[in-house]
């Protein structure tokens, strides 16, 4: 009969960098103790923290049980460790000397860590996002509602992936990515935006400002104009200016991107950067004509277009337009997607479509700066799409997010009409409101999300999507992360806070 083999045990213990020398005079265990003891000192070996066993520690540095026994004997006596009876030795929680236990701190006079001693570039993407704050669900933007993605079904397919994993999974992965889910990619694209790409044309990456970043270094030197949406999203400028790029922004109004006014503004443009299915934060559409109007531009300027196609699939009123990259016939069109707000934040996954005639100019790159992506997620992924999990998710998501849209409509019409004007849109996961003139005579939006914030909401200001002096006023209420019968309440809450800084 087959015996299962136990499962060995696993040894939590600290590793020691211990290092001993035989030809020294002092012997063997006041070396061990010293070592020990001098960790602990630092901080380098916290409280609480567990010790190897005497006979692990012995066998680790070639030396008989008994020296180690010594040198911890004589650390047990002096109070730097203590002894659990069945668990084994660890540092002790009230350690001898005052102040030991914590790693010394850095001193500010050592070394000068001002702002002045940034590049100017450093500078530049400090400034874009203000630092990071944490976010509550009510109302922050692309944050979509992870209690209902079907994490039952994720884990089995993560499970069946990792269980007897090929050795092509551990090696170095190409950087393209995992061929099966470019596949998969591919054929999803086709189908649900009319994109034209073989698999061999799509690249993962971590994520979308990732995907704009390896295309401002591919096609772009440092230097050189990139054409922005003002308002726009702050992770496209952020990627741009890491490139070194001449931003030049340029207007939206209601139909995208205003391409006169942005050819007017651009001198010699390299790099054009748009969102023509859901712009953020406005939420507009790119009308046909822009769009034919962007293609010729971008041919006659011999530049690129980067198409940001971050939410498209959330659309909840006719059929969505086709993407720019499918109208695209000179092969000037780099396509940028993401999973990370259709499924969840953390799974950090996204994808560029690049021109064929690109495609090994951009894996050279993506190898130089990069490598290849992380392929812990990517065989799961490749089976939530192919399996038709992927779609079945959307169509659930689209249906629950068009719920939560017009709840948030309808209620912040009852508990808001003096102080913020929100309207419907048929596409993505938030709404930009605007400020009314009473409460805009009061405060501007920055003032506003600090007071809504104190309150436990999350309302990012319209304002810090502008790169230059700001149209408008507003406040972004992502919806797609609040239940419907929340909303009414989490409404209240934010209106209550506005009145109470602002009395009329």
């Amino acid at each position: 009969m087959d015996v299962a083999p136990l499962s060995p045990r696993v040894d939590h213990a600290a590793l020691l960098p211990i290092l001993i020398e035989r030809d020294e005079t002092r012997p063997l265990h006041r070396q061990i103790y010293e070592e020990i003891q001098g960790l602990i000192l630092s901080g380098r070996l916290g409280r609480g923290a567990r010790l190897p066993s005497s006979r692990a520690l012995a066998a680790e540095l070639g030396v008989s049980r008994n020296t180690v026994a010594a040198a911890f004997d004589q650390l047990l006596a002096e109070g730097y460790i203590e002894g659990r009876v069945g668990a084994g030795s660890f540092v002790a929680s009230d350690l001898p000397e005052e102040g030991v236990g914590a790693p010394p701190r850095p001193d500010p006079a050592a070394g000068s860590k001002g702002p002045g001693n940034l590049s100017r570039r450093g500078a530049m993407l400090a400034a874009i996002t203000g630092g990071h704050r944490r976010r509550s669900p009510a109302f922050t933007p692309g944050l979509p509602d992870m209690t209902a993605f079907p994490f039952e079904i994720w884990s089995r397919l993560m499970a069946k992936a990792w269980r007897h994993p090929p050795a092509s999974l551990l090696m170095h992965g190409d950087p393209a990515g995992y061929a099966p889910l470019r596949r998969a990619i591919a054929g999803y694209l086709a189908t649900a935006r009319g994109v034209r790409c073989d698999a061999d044309q799509v690249i993962v990456v971590a994520g979308a400002q990732q995907a704009i970043g390896l295309a401002a270094h591919v096609l772009t030197d440092e230097g050189e104009e990139a054409v922005v949406e003002d308002p726009g999203y702050p992770g496209v400028r952020g990627a741009l200016l890491a490139a070194g790029l001449k931003l030049v922004h340029a207007p939206v109004d209601g139909e995208g991107l205003v391409v006169n006014e942005a050819a007017r503004r651009a001198e010699a443009p390299r790099l054009i950067c748009v969102a023509p299915s859901h712009q953020y934060p406005l939420g507009v559409t790119m009308s046909l004509a822009r769009r034919l109007q962007l293609l010729d531009w971008a041919q006659r300027a011999d530049a690129w277009i980067v198409e940001d196609d971050y939410d498209s699939e959330y659309r909840y009123l006719g059929r969505p337009l086709a993407a720019l990259q499918g109208m695209d016939r000179a092969g000037r069109v780099v396509y940028v997607g993401s999973f990370s707000k259709v499924l969840f934040p953390s799974l950090r996954v996204g994808y560029l479509v690049v021109p064929e005639a690109l495609v090994d100019s951009f894996l050279r790159a993506r190898r130089a700066l990069d490598d290849h992506p992380s392929s812990v997620a990517q065989p799961a992924l490749t089976a939530f799409i192919e399996e038709g999990h992927f779609a079945a998710h959307i169509r659930r998501m689209r249906k629950l997010y068009a719920g939560r849209q017009a709840a948030l409509v309808e209620a912040a019409e009852r508990i808001l009409p003096d102080l913020v004007r929100v309207e419907a849109s048929p596409s993505g996961m938030h709404l930009a409101s605007r400020l009314m003139p009473e409460l805009r005579a009061r405060m501007g939006d920055v003032e506003a999300a600090a007071t809504i914030a104190a309150r436990g909401i999350t309302a990012l200001p319209l304002s810090g999507t502008y790169a230059r002096e700001p149209a408008e006023h507003g406040l972004l209420l992502g919806y797609a992360a609040v239940p419907a019968e929340e909303m009414e309440a989490k409404l209240t809450r934010l209106a209550e806070a506005l009145r109470a800084a602002a009395p009329g």
